[in-house]
């Protein structure tokens, strides 16, 4: 026997939290609030997704797809790609089929990245990439996202890439902000890439989520990227269908075939039934991803005219369903005690920023809202935020 006690928690698991994210749909059931805090619609999806799903499940779709995926979903996911995105993909060779995007970037991180590896990571930044990177035992190198139009440094990026450099993750459009990368930040993204041999993991899921003009741009089609983009996408934001865990993912044959065995041993395969019915998704006419953008684009100025009125600064987003907002002027000393403020006293629940920071000192003067709500869910917001505007101001 030894006096040493043996270490019963991993030292990867000791480098980050359970999701903030998740925690404050928690509380806010907790404390009766209203959720603007984790993204998802609290509205139904469309009928014809419903209807694949039973019909899928009445026919016995009940047991395991192929491992990478049902093979009519990645036939469909294909053809939706090349008439949106224009990307020619062999679904045989170049699909596999997650539960959900969050499990597509941590199949493609384990697949492709080494201990001792570097992957950039935009900040602030959806907060799985972080731990996904950790799982990877690779260092994540964060390059910031400068307000108010969340552009990087040309020089900061630049230096950011070195020889350890094996991957860079773009979040287009963007969680938390809203912001969409430009064809020119793209560019230079693509240059860099190929200078240094470079992977790119694309998280695409917000795609057809857009305002004021805003255009998505794949960067596999730039030049030179085909063969080194991995593309992430799923069911979840734009079929309201955040709980069926559907993702997928776009990649040369090579990486593909890598990514599958990863996945595999993941999870084994997504909800068969669920996949079957993913078909009629993408079988959606174009109609459709114009009444979604639409749609939120009405939602997007319901909650911009009620921080107007409580008088929240935020940074206008061009894409995603979130608005990030600015709480520096309210005087409290940490976005922690804010968001517990508002939640506990006001009865509205949002993200805290420093959530989406590395060091969470960078994002105490944040807030995140979602606002992928019916509109009765927005007026019940924004009834407690003016009904309550006065308590906003920390008590002495």
């Amino acid at each position: 026997m030894t006096n040493t006690q043996r270490q019963k928690i991993s030292a990867k698991a000791q480098q980050f939290t359970e999701s903030v994210i998740r925690e404050m749909t928690r509380v806010a059931l907790q404390h009766g609030a209203v959720n603007l805090a984790q993204g998802f619609p609290d509205f139904p999806c469309p009928p014809e997704l419903k209807q694949a799903a039973y019909e899928a499940i009445e026919t016995d779709v009940n047991q395991y797809a192929i491992t990478w995926g049902d093979r009519p979903f990645r036939e469909a996911i294909a053809k939706k790609v090349h008439w949106y995105l224009g990307l020619d993909i062999n679904p045989e060779t170049q699909i596999t089929v997650t539960c959900g995007s969050t499990e597509a970037m941590a199949a493609v991180m384990l697949a492709t990245v080494n201990p001792g590896d570097e992957v950039i990571i935009f900040e602030p930044y959806y907060e799985n990439y972080g731990p996904d990177a950790i799982l990877a035992s690779a260092t994540p190198r964060y390059v910031t996202l400068h307000p108010p139009d969340w552009t990087f440094d040309e020089t900061e990026l630049r230096q950011a890439f070195s020889a350890n450099t094996k991957a860079i993750i773009i979040n287009t459009p963007h969680n938390p902000t809203g912001k969409v990368f430009t064809r020119e930040e793209l560019t230079l993204i693509a240059e860099l890439c190929q200078k240094w041999d470079v992977l790119a993991f694309t998280d695409e899921i917000y795609e057809h989520i857009l305002y004021d003009r805003s255009q998505h741009i794949a960067l596999a089609n730039l030049p030179g990227m085909a063969e080194r983009t991995i593309t992430i996408n799923g069911l979840s934001k734009t079929y309201s269908v955040t709980g069926w865990r559907v993702g997928y993912i776009l990649a040369n044959p090579e990486l593909t075939n890598a990514i599958r065995k990863v996945h595999d041993f993941l999870t084994v395969g997504a909800p068969a039934p669920l996949q079957r019915a993913g078909v009629a998704a993408m079988q959606l006419p174009p109609s459709y991803y114009q009444e979604l953008a639409q749609l939120y684009h009405e939602k997007r100025d319901r909650i911009l005219h009620i921080l107007d009125q409580v008088q929240i600064p935020y940074f206008l987003p061009k894409g995603a369903y979130y608005v990030f907002a600015d709480i520096s002027k309210f005087g409290y000393k940490t976005d922690i005690e804010f968001t517990n403020h508002l939640i506990k006293n006001i009865g509205v629940a949002v993200v805290p920023g420093s959530s989406f920071f590395s060091q969470p000192e960078k994002g105490n003067t944040f807030i995140r809202f979602c606002f992928s709500k019916r509109p009765e869910t927005l007026q019940t917001a924004a009834d407690r935020l003016l009904k309550l505007q006065p308590n906003l101001q920390p008590t002495s």
